[in-house]
């Protein structure tokens, strides 16, 4: 890509130091070629005349050979003073870890965004927002020791596919019989659920209950 990237940019270079441009058109074209081309454009020094449309340019070898050194290796900048980089390491994963929790509560546990206006209500709900995120790390450390393959979202969006449901039916004696019911996993998700050494619960009892009357309608 950056291969790419240079040979357009030199290319245009080339085409804009034969054009016959005002100074003004020759500034702008430059500047819309290095919004085109802003990764390669400090590979390249260019050299504006004092006066009139002519620039001169050429490639900045130093800083290609730097930039290819650095190809493959992911660099951390840091003003921290600790010397061991295992433990600059371990703090960068916890600031990942750290972000990584705000972009949950507005991604996978869809938490976000908070509308309410009373104190009170604002409490409760970032009080269930955190209940949320450690159940949620909780089930990622469960994955990394029992399923290190799978990650929370793929699992939840496994679990997603048990819905539970309401069956009423009525009896003769004009009662109502109320079973509520959870759809049952797929194997798949058996096989998940024995791989985190998980089961679900027992199929609530069922209920029966007298129906309301209905009102009669006036005529």
């Amino acid at each position: 890509m950056r291969r790419r990237q240079l040979k357009w940019l030199w290319q245009r270079l080339d085409q804009l130091s034969t054009m016959k441009l005002t100074r003004d058109a020759l500034l702008m074209k430059l500047g819309s070629a290095k919004s085109k081309a802003t990764a390669t454009w400090r590979l390249i020094d260019i050299e504006m005349a004092q006066q009139g449309a002519r620039f001169s340019y050429r490639l900045n070898r130093d800083k290609l050979r730097q930039i290819r050194r650095r190809e493959g290796r992911y660099l951390l900048r840091t003003n921290l003073t600790e010397s061991d980089p295992a433990k600059l390491w371990s703090y960068y994963l916890q600031l990942v870890a750290v972000e990584e929790a705000f972009k949950t509560l507005k991604g996978d546990l869809a938490i976000r965004p908070i509308f309410h206006q009373q104190q009170p209500r604002i409490e409760a709900h970032i009080f269930i927002a955190f209940l949320a995120y450690c159940l949620h790390v909780t089930l990622g450390q469960r994955l990394k020791a029992l399923a290190p393959g799978l990650t929370p979202r793929s699992v939840l969006q496994k679990f997603a596919a048990v819905h539970m449901i309401d069956v009423y039916v009525p009896t003769t004696d004009g009662r109502e019989l109320s079973l509520t019911r959870y759809t049952q996993p797929e194997p798949e998700l058996r096989l998940l659920l024995d791989k985190l050494k998980l089961s679900l619960p027992a199929q609530p009892l069922p209920k029966i209950t007298a129906t309301h009357p209905t009102a009669a309608t006036p005529v």
